[in-house]
């Protein structure tokens, strides 16, 4: 019986020192109950838009996304990265310029100054506007230029000597046609295609012509509506070019070729003074006006000229 009870006694001790180690032991090696996984994680909601001093974690945007990475919302996705797939099309413009996905709308916004194929440039201030002139001659020859404001005509008080410096006379060349006047079609240039230069004296001229003027000195006839040079009336005659003038509003012609040259003075073609001499300055003026506005070249005074400045 003693030796039952040395037994029991030592089972208690034994499970004595049991518990004790067991509290003794560290925390960390006690097993621990499983815990159930959250179902949802939510970032926390920053108070401002920016974390600053040592140690701060990546960046976050208004909408708490981390900019560059995967799962951004539209308004993160914008900021934190550029040219990603599936932005939306205001995405791809605030953060990649002229890529695929544009619209029309947003690609002129991006890329400027760009111009159309087959557009031309006219020169500076000019809205890197492409310019769509029309072929040279078909709005001549149909007839259909736009015509300008009304211009009032004026007379002018003009020098009754030709500065010759500026207007060098030219000289008579029998039977001289007009360069270039074979291509000019329609009816208002047959005048000019039909042109030659003629010599006669004062009488052969007024048995053929009874309207004569004379402008510094020179004798001019009309016809068909045009001022022609009188070759020959007087052998010593000034003119400042060979060939037809349109008779504006029944004036002679250099009030004529003055009134142009105002016109083109107010549109900046023509930089000279008004003088009424049809020289080179002046030829030049008329010839870069025709071409911006799809008329025949003809550095001379038509009547689709004065027409689309408004003269006639």
């Amino acid at each position: 019986m003693k030796k039952l009870m040395k037994i029991f006694v030592a089972l208690i001790c034994s499970l004595g020192l049991v518990s004790v180690a067991y509290s003794a032991q560290p925390e960390e090696n006690k097993p621990q109950k499983k815990k159930q996984a959250p179902t949802a994680q939510h970032a926390p909601q920053p108070t401002t838009g920016h974390v600053t001093g040592a140690g701060a974690g990546p960046k976050k945007t208004s909408m708490g996304a981390y900019e560059g990475k995967k799962g951004q919302t539209s308004v993160g996705a914008s900021q934190g990265q550029k040219g990603k797939k599936g932005q939306t099309p205001m995405e791809a413009y605030q953060g990649q310029k002229g890529k695929k996905g544009q619209t029309p709308k947003e690609a002129s916004q991006v890329q400027t100054g760009k111009a159309a194929k087959g557009g031309k440039v006219t020169g500076p201030g000019k809205a890197g506007e492409a310019a769509t002139a029309t072929t040279t001659g078909k709005t001549a020859a149909a007839g259909t230029a736009k015509a300008g404001k009304p211009l009032k005509a004026q007379k002018f008080n003009l020098p009754k000597q030709p500065n010759t410096a500026k207007a060098p006379p030219v000289k008579f060349q029998p039977n001289k046609h007009i360069e270039g006047s074979q291509n000019w079609q329609g009816q208002q240039y047959t005048v000019f295609r039909n042109y030659k230069s003629e010599w006669h004296d004062q009488n052969w001229w007024h048995s053929h012509h009874s309207n004569i003027v004379f402008v510094f000195g020179a004798p001019y006839y009309w016809n068909a509506g045009y001022w022609f040079p009188a070759w020959g009336y007087n052998p010593n005659a000034y003119y400042a070019w060979d060939g037809p003038i349109y008779g504006y509003n029944h004036l002679p012609p250099d009030q004529v070729i003055a009134n142009a040259q105002a016109a083109l003075q107010q549109q900046g073609y023509y930089q000279g003074e008004v003088d009424g001499l049809l020289g080179p300055l002046t030829r030049d003026a008329i010839a870069n006006y025709q071409r911006d506005h799809g008329l025949y070249t003809t550095s001379t005074i038509d009547q689709p000229t004065l027409r689309s400045l408004g003269m006639a």
